[in-house]
């Protein structure tokens, strides 16, 4: 493995423990810090409408002003890198407190994001969540 290859491979795992930071933290220009100005997410999975960076962001603002806490766990990633584009497939595994639940809740899955280089690091330019599961769902029948 070329020292190229692996200083893109420690540059993409830190956008995405960047990623999780700023969800955690509610620090949300962090989190547009992970992506492209016209970046395009995508969290249908979870029932949140496809937006740009700033949408998902201020969505983000509101509804996790009543969310006591998250915990972003991001694992198994892989990058397939192009020069200056890459095609990223990690795991998450999300532990929380939602709002009026006495347990805690989690869910898992994958994020698949497109990354391009930029003057400022590695970017997302799409990131679409596939989440698999969910534990202790708010209006789940018990």
């Amino acid at each position: 493995m070329s020292l190229t290859r692996l200083a893109d491979e420690l540059e993409i795992q830190a956008l995405l423990n960047r990623y999780a930071r700023g969800v955690d933290t509610k620090d949300w220009d962090l989190y547009r810090s992970v992506f492209t100005e016209d970046a395009v997410i995508d969290y249908t999975s979870a029932g949140i409408p496809l937006g740009s960076r700033d949408e998902i962001a201020a969505l983000f603002g509101k509804a996790f002003e009543a969310i006591p806490w998250t915990m972003h766990y991001i694992t198994n990633i892989e990058a397939d890198i192009d020069g200056d584009t890459a095609t990223v497939r990690a795991m998450f595994y999300n532990p929380m407190q939602l709002p009026g639940m006495a347990e805690q809740s989690c869910c898992g899955g994958y994020y698949f994001h497109e990354l391009v280089r930029t003057p400022d690091g590695w970017r997302s330019r799409h990131l679409r969540e596939d989440n698999v599961w969910f534990v202790n769902k708010p209006g789940a029948a018990p």
